[in-house]
């Protein structure tokens, strides 16, 4: 295409390629919470205090669960602000847990958490490859 019908091109920086796969993830895991509350008996069983297979929703527990959500919602941030050696090495680990936290969770998972889920170890893996695979300053790709 030339001329008037051309587009104008946009590449992201990988920084920008990894907070968008962190926040695309979060929304993955909040509609699988949310989209699990309308399968019957599971609001009784949070009204009684238990959480899932984890069991009793002690203080502890919920800290627990809300320190590994935590996590991913920070790195949309972190992934831009960081130090880049710091934010690569970061974002590999962090997305090879995510990619094993998400596997662990998906043996007899209903049809709407195994979808999620699959798009989620997706979206994790793809972190962990773009820091990976971060293009060096002298490459002819942008620093990062």
């Amino acid at each position: 295409m030339t001329g008037q019908d051309a587009l104008q091109s946009f590449t992201p920086h990988v920084k920008l390629k990894i907070a968008a796969l962190w926040a695309s993830t979060m929304f993955c895991y909040v509609y699988g919470d949310f989209f699990g509350l309308f399968r019957a008996g599971v609001l009784a069983r949070m009204n009684a205090g238990v959480m899932g297979p984890l069991g009793p929703a002690t203080p502890t527990v919920l800290l627990a669960v809300a320190i590994m959500m935590a996590i991913p919602s920070v790195m949309v941030f972190l992934s831009l602000v960081l130090p880049s050696r710091l934010d690569r090495w970061l974002n590999v680990a962090l997305g090879l847990i995510y990619t094993a936290i998400m596997l662990m969770t998906l043996p007899g998972a209903p049809l709407f958490y195994t979808f999620l889920g699959v798009v989620e170890v997706a979206l994790t893996i793809a972190i962990a490859w773009y820091a990976f695979t971060w293009p060096k300053v002298g490459t002819g790709a942008r620093e990062g």
